[in-house]
């Protein structure tokens, strides 16, 4: 703060005095009338400073009183509240491992390009390759940089892969016979009846024989150990006889429920006389021909089973991490798996040779949803509304890539939770398992 005599000294070397030469020297004649002190306005300042002081002291106080502790709040612990986000550097996304398996995928899905583009060479093929090599030079980049942040990479491969599979061979009959490919409307049920085992059964899933062209059959499969295994399937040759719960025949696709080929899970589909399903507690899908008793099994990579991706949304459906689906020429499986981060992945099956034929990532989280089911090649999942209804929100289409996330189509229901949600193709219809009823509707393009 300025004392009163500096601020004299200040006054007076502000102003200009004459002065005259004599005898060598500089005389000058000060008179202090011309300069009467303005103390007034100087007690006026000094007041100011001292209140501008004071409040500059209380405003520190009161701001180190409530910042400070809030600041030291957030830092206090930061280490242990930052432990469980470890796994991005050790298994996630920000590592030279993950790097290198990020190569790997984009080698992969560019080899797969090639291949389309020389089978069936178009203007798509030719931007895709393109894009790859684009790609590849990014992630050299990466490399170079040391810069290993690869959400944004990830994302872009899951565009480009899902572009090359649709590229890849599908029959064009499958595609023909979708004209109008998305949904516009289900009915109210058609079909309500109460499972044939016992209402006890709560898991399971039930439809039509999904084939064109084949005979008319329904078919029912209900969980009954634990709500998690089973080891039958029960057959009706006809419509009446499936409403009257009479002359039906129980096939057995293994010996027990224990059985290393007894189903898992009430995802399961029957197309061509053959049940589809989750092999016992192994991430892989079996088939079992029903004419001529055999099975086959293949290898779902990397999907999550054992509850780590079941159907979820307003609460989780055990045993749902694997859904199998038909459709007019194909069997698809929809599941979840680590490296799409939990969202769904949908894959193609010959259903004659089991193999997996195509594979589409969406970025659709498996446990925000409560069911799905395909039609015409186009993913369609639910969420809970209430006890009475659900609402188809989302859809995918295996042929464009592109997500919709805009639908909103009621579905009534008779129970809260969904075990089971499959189309039929021949009829058209939607086949629900409704916690131990059984539901179907008629759909609308």
């Amino acid at each position: 703060m300025l004392s009163y005599c500096s601020f004299i000294y200040l006054y007076l070397l502000s102003q200009r005095i004459q002065g005259e030469q004599k005898d060598d020297s500089c005389v000058c004649k000060l008179s202090s009338s011309i300069w009467a002190f303005p103390a007034v306005r100087f007690e006026g300042v000094q007041k100011h400073l001292q209140t501008c002081e004071e409040n500059l002291l209380q405003f520190h106080k009161k701001d180190s009183n409530v910042r400070l502790p809030k600041m030291e709040l957030t830092l206090k612990n930061i280490k242990t509240r930052l432990t469980r986000f470890e796994y991005l550097n050790t298994n996630g996304l920000y590592n030279s491992l993950h790097l290198q398996q990020l190569t790997e995928e984009l080698d992969e899905i560019y080899y797969t390009a090639r291949d389309a583009h020389k089978k069936r060479p178009s203007k798509e093929t030719n931007d895709l390759l393109k894009e790859l090599t684009n790609a590849r030079k990014d992630v050299e980049n990466m490399y170079k940089k040391n810069i290993f942040n690869l959400e944004t990479m990830k994302s872009r491969l899951r565009d480009l892969n899902n572009r090359v599979q649709t590229c890849k061979t599908i029959p064009e009959d499958f595609r023909s016979t979708c004209h109008q490919r998305i949904m516009s409307n289900i009915s109210s049920p058609v079909v309500t009846k109460l499972n044939s085992f016992s209402k006890s059964y709560i898991s399971g899933a039930w439809g039509r024989e999904a084939k064109r062209d084949s005979k008319e059959r329904y078919w029912e499969h209900s969980l009954v150990s634990g709500h998690k295994h089973g080891n039958t399937i029960r057959m009706y040759n006809s419509y009446e006889d499936f409403m009257a719960s009479k002359n039906y025949k129980d096939e057995y696709i293994a010996p027990s429920y224990s059985h290393k080929n007894a189903v898992q899970g009430s995802g399961t589909i029957l197309y061509d006389n053959t049940v589809f399903y989750q092999c016992y507690s192994t991430a892989e899908i079996c088939s079992f021909n029903i004419t001529t008793q055999a099975s086959k099994r293949v290898q779902l990579v990397g999907a999550g089973i054992d509850n780590k991706f079941p159907f979820c949304y307003y609460s989780c459906r055990d045993w749902t991490d694997i859904d199998l689906e038909a459709d007019q020429n194909a069997v698809w499986v929809i599941y979840a798996t680590e490296e799409n981060h939990g969202n769904i992945v949908v894959s193609r099956l010959d259903p004659l040779a089991l193999n997996i034929t195509h594979t589409w990532k969406t970025q659709l989280f498996k446990r925000s949803v409560t069911s799905t089911f395909m039609m015409c090649g186009v993913l369609y999942a639910t969420r809970f509304v209430n006890t009475y209804q659900e609402e188809v929100f989302y859809a995918f289409d295996t042929t464009t890539g592109q997500e919709i996330n805009t639908l909103s189509l009621p579905v009534e229901k008779v129970s809260a939770g969904i075990a089971n949600l499959n189309y039929n193709p021949v009829d058209r219809r939607l086949y629900m398992y409704n916690d131990g009823y059984l539901l179907a509707y008629n759909t609308f393009n």
